[in-house]
């Protein structure tokens, strides 16, 4: 073993940190930027900015926002309306519960923070559903029924469901009846696709159910003569509405196939990330299977906020390095710019939105 040499960093190209000087620092795209030049969290967030800042000034890039976790409830709402708003996203791909807390939110529903001297007993008494220190009142829930309900009325009983038509129909209910901002409506107002994997494991899959069983309900109430509510119960459990998951499949992947470049921003992850993801792969076994020889698509931009590290082993932790194995990413070496911040997204997606506002709104003072 030779003897160590000791080298300045700056011989072999490496980059200088700074320290973060706060007497500097008059905004939040400032205090971003200073931190790419420090070090462990912080820079790891200061790098997820200038990957997202990178994502959506990218004029050929198809950017998609994937949302799993309460966010909604964690009133986290108008930023991703605020993201649709300024076409920072082109679609969006999320949980139904978060959708449907947010139409909680968007008809002028309140959630309310949970006191710790009330018991979950006396909460189910009440009426208010509690998500850890949050509260969404079931009366809420109610009135949202009541939107999807107004929103059917449109649908023609023949007609082909899924989750992007009917997020938009939901869409337009709002833009034409309720004043206030909403995820649907921005996205509805913007053309922005809204998909949701798994529908039916959300408030508004239980009502678009509800609505196909209500549809049968007198027909069966004349069919039989006597029985239980639970039998007659039974008996509405065969309406079904006519939803199809693969027309929300093969039209994300159209979208996704046409465009020039690909973005993902991931809020959490489970189903609406490897959803979201898993196109290339889909492209690549229908190439193979099919006889087709399309391209299959790669992310070539990345920022995912989650909690989850990778050595749990769930989906929402894996790297995108592990994703560049399965044929989702582009790699590194190749263009691809990623970034990950293990946090709470209630505590960095704030600093990151108000920084990409301040940089488009400083970006439009200096044009002529």
């Amino acid at each position: 073993m030779g003897a160590r040499e000791f080298h300045d960093g700056a011989q072999d190209g490496l980059e200088a940190l700074e320290p973060l000087d706060p007497d500097q620092i008059t905004s939040f795209d400032g205090l971003l930027t200073a931190m790419r030049k420090t070090a462990f969290g912080g820079r790891r967030l200061g790098e997820a900015y200038e990957v997202l800042w990178a994502m959506i000034e990218d004029p050929d890039c198809f950017v998609v926002l994937t949302l799993s976790g309460a966010m909604t409830i964690a009133k986290m709402g108008k930023i991703i309306s605020a993201m649709i708003d300024h076409g920072m996203v082109q679609a969006v791909v999320s949980t139904g519960a978060l959708i449907a807390h947010g139409l909680s939110e968007s008809v002028g529903k309140t959630h309310y923070r949970h006191q710790p001297s009330m018991s979950d007993e006396e909460l189910f008494r009440k009426g208010y559903n509690r998500v850890y220190d949050t509260l969404e009142m079931e009366s809420n829930l109610n009135y949202v029924e009541q939107v999807v309900s107004l929103t059917m009325k449109r649908v023609k009983p023949e007609q082909a469901l899924s989750s992007e038509m009917l997020t938009r129909e939901l869409g337009q209910t709002l833009a034409e009846e309720y004043d206030g901002a909403g995820i649907l409506k921005s996205a509805y107002l913007k053309k922005v696709p809204v998909f949701i994997p798994a529908f039916t494991d959300s408030e508004m899959g239980l009502d678009v159910g509800t609505w196909a069983m209500g549809r049968e309900l007198d027909r069966a109430r004349a069919q039989r003569q006597g029985g239980s509510d639970l039998d007659l119960l039974r008996a509405i459990h065969g309406a079904y509405p006519s939803f199809n998951p693969y027309l929300d499949l093969n039209s994300y992947t159209s979208h996704v196939v046409s465009a020039k470049k690909l973005g993902i921003f991931t809020i959490g992850g489970g189903v609406p990330r490897n959803w979201a993801q898993q196109v290339g792969p889909y492209i690549e076994i229908s190439n193979a299977r099919l006889g087709l020889n399309v391209q299959p698509p790669r992310f070539q931009y990345g920022v995912r906020i989650c909690p989850e590290p990778d050595y749990w082993g769930g989906l929402s932790g894996c790297t995108y390095q592990e994703g560049i194995s399965w044929g989702k990413f582009v790699p590194p070496e190749e263009g691809g710019r990623f970034a990950e911040v293990l946090s709470d997204a209630t505590v960095v997606w704030p600093l990151l939105m108000v920084g990409l506002l301040e940089r488009v709104k400083a970006k439009r003072a200096v044009r002529p």
